[in-house]
């Protein structure tokens, strides 16, 4: 007959052998995201970064289409006949892809281009909707005007145009277009559920 001693080792044992309860997330299904790692003031913070990079392209737009002159003179606005990419375009001649951008410069397909990414980018980036496509698109934008400018005057390799670039990745990545934007209805739209590239 086992003794107290032995029933209590051998109920330990069996405790010990027990398995023990693991609980383990359902799968993500296609299109679906990885929620968001930012909160509180934090996502403010991104959320103010989306609006103010959104202005800098809107304002780039307006300038360029109405001649403000801050940046581009009324009578070489794009209302006026002038070419929103002739001015830039045209000032990288001596710079290592000088050959390949001057050629571009006031063709109106590359204008037409030019600023209808502009508005878009502006637009998804201000109402915090398709950030996917703004962060792609805006990136290359970013990328191909940086490209046009090297070598760089004031540092070998990282310009503004850099900075702006991985900015818009995080703003994609931390869904900043949630938070004062309309991100969320956005992505609860039929379309955008059918094609999840949009959100």
């Amino acid at each position: 007959m086992a003794t107290t001693q032995e029933r209590n080792q051998r109920n330990h044992r069996l405790h010990d052998a027990a398995p023990t309860a693991v609980t383990v997330p359902a799968p993500r299904t296609h299109g679906d995201t990885i929620p968001a790692t930012t909160a509180g003031p934090v996502r403010y913070v991104w959320a103010a970064a989306r609006i103010a990079i959104g202005w800098v392209f809107l304002w780039a737009f307006l300038d360029k289409l109405f001649g403000w002159g801050l940046a581009t003179p009324a009578a070489k606005a794009w209302t006026n006949g002038g070419s929103p990419t002739a001015g830039f375009l045209k000032g990288t001649a001596d710079h290592t892809l000088g050959g390949l951008f001057t050629t571009l410069a006031g063709q109106p397909w590359v204008d037409w281009l030019f600023m209808t990414g502009l508005a878009g980018i502006a637009t998804a980036l201000i109402l915090g909707i398709g950030m996917r496509i703004a962060a792609t698109t805006g990136g290359l934008l970013l990328l191909t005007m940086w490209a046009a400018e090297l070598p760089l005057t004031t540092n070998p390799i990282i310009d503004e145009h850099i900075i702006y670039a991985i900015v818009l990745i995080g703003l994609t990545l931390t869904g900043a277009g949630t938070t004062l934007g309309l991100g969320t209805q956005w992505t609860a739209t039929p379309l955008v559920r059918r094609y999840p590239i949009l959100k």
